[in-house]
């Protein structure tokens, strides 16, 4: 059924006048895919934009309307749209083969550069996704200890299988979300996030814990910020206990720096989960990890062992395509200042939109740590000086709280040329520029014009 409580906001009335092609297009979509979409994130009343192109730092609308991109194609996107060298790369393997049925020589140059560059990378196996990233390296983690629980923290988010897909916008409680087996819930344990003596008492309470995952710089890249001293802390309890860590880095990989989290604070895991920007912004993923725990999905070291192996399969592991991607942005992320430049925007924007909001007496403010930022819209009035807030004081629960407006605030975005997505958040790229920053100041100053205008502030 439509959405009728907007129906008397101006800032839905313009919306819709100005995106009647997507409008059509969306219309199609309710009578093929559930809600008329093809990922949760796209959720949006009336319906969203449906993107024709893009380029660079932006990207253009069936309706021929500009936007600056934040969305950075969900955080693979680090070296922007269409990079040169990536299409280049990608157009040449196309004329030669996407998928051989076979090894070839790009996986082997692929897994050495994902070797050289994480620390933690012993050993590799691509998948074609994070969460089948995941998934494996819980597998991989049960298999390696014969325990059978993993200890998660509230609000982080690896993947939408079984084993995660509760306790990230819902379900807090650790109740399994519809499809998901009690006993699969019961498996998990869920730490509420830097909280460090609580999760200490989690672990060391229960001796038949496999792993602890975590979202290393905080849940949603850093919406739910997490503390260098908190990871320290975590890699030295789960040492101690003999409890495999994994980093989900899924996001953080190459775009935290080209060593990922785990390089930069030098903290290592057993276990990384990849994807995202590992393939290039091309569907792909990887986990990596000690040789000993990786050593599950070797058939010599099992049967020498006189174990079962763990089978793995997946038609599309390390296809060339990807590969081709994932080697060429690998390598400019390796050579140049890709990440720092796009932190040290990142960092930019942050400080102009919280001076924007000071100047406009809104309490909100943006934060964020390396390339990203987000919007806390501050749903329960909490009082703040947005240039000086610091997220690590306020409940992570509250944090990802959404406002009542956040639907009008991603569509008077769009009208006014910017696209964050509904979190809102931001993802940065490279290839944003300073004129790009002071568009999206801008066009957030006439969101908050537009949702006053509408009675929301």
């Amino acid at each position: 059924m439509p959405d009728t409580s907007l129906t008397n906001s101006k800032i839905v009335a313009a919306y819709r006048e100005k995106t009647p092609k997507s409008a059509a297009l969306a219309e199609r979509a309710q009578n093929i895919f559930p809600s008329g979409i093809t990922h949760d994130t796209r959720k949006i009343s009336p319906y969203g934009v449906y993107i024709e192109r893009a380029q660079g730092s932006r990207k253009w609308d069936v309706d021929g309307h500009e936007y600056v991109d934040y969305r950075g194609g969900h955080g693979a996107l680090i070296l922007g749209h269409n990079p040169p060298e990536i299409v280049k790369r990608t157009q040449k393997q196309l004329t030669i083969g996407t998928h051989f049925g076979a090894a070839h020589e790009l996986e082997v140059r692929w897994g050495e550069i994902v070797q050289e560059l994480i620390p933690s990378a012993e050993r590799v196996r691509f998948v074609s996704s994070g969460s089948e990233a995941v998934l494996m390296a819980v597998r991989l983690a049960r298999a390696a200890l014969g325990r059978t629980k993993i200890v998660r923290f509230l609000g982080h988010f690896h993947g939408w299988h079984d084993h995660m897909a509760f306790g990230v916008t819902d379900h807090f409680d650790g109740t399994p979300t519809p499809g998901v087996l009690d006993g699969v819930a019961e498996s998990v344990l869920l730490a509420p996030a830097n909280d460090i003596e609580k999760t200490r008492e989690i672990i060391e309470s229960d001796d038949d814990i496999a792993a602890v995952i975590i979202e290393p710089t905080g849940g949603g890249f850093g919406q739910l910020p997490t503390s260098r001293e908190f990871l320290e802390e975590l890699r030295a309890i789960t040492k101690k206990n003999n409890i495999i860590l994994i980093f989900d880095e899924v996001v953080t990989g190459f775009r935290v720096s080209r060593n990922g989290i785990q390089g930069h604070w030098n903290i290592i895991p057993d276990i990384t989960t990849l994807a995202k920007i590992v393939a290039g912004g091309l569907p792909g993923g990887a986990v990596c990890g000690r040789k000993d725990i990786m050593d599950h999905l070797d058939y010599a070291a099992m049967a020498e062992k006189g174990l079962d192996k763990i089978p793995h399969q997946g038609t599309f592991n390390a296809n060339p395509l990807s590969a081709a991607a994932g080697i060429a942005t690998l390598e400019i992320i390796r050579d140049t200042d890709v990440c720092e430049r796009a932190g040290a925007q990142a960092e930019k924007v942050r400080g102009m939109l919280n001076q924007m909001f000071e100047e406009e007496n809104v309490p909100w403010a943006a934060y964020g740590s390396f390339g990203a930022f987000y919007l806390f819209t501050n749903p329960e009035n909490i009082a703040i000086t947005p240039s000086d807030f610091d997220p690590l004081t306020v409940d992570p629960l509250v944090l990802k709280k959404s406002s009542p407006f956040m639907n009008k605030l991603s569509l008077a975005l769009l009208i006014n040329g910017v696209d964050i997505g509904g979190k809102p958040a931001g993802k940065m790229s490279c290839v944003h520029t300073d004129e790009d920053l002071e568009h999206t100041v801008e066009a957030m100053r006439k969101t908050v014009h537009m949702l006053r205008e509408d009675g929301e502030l």
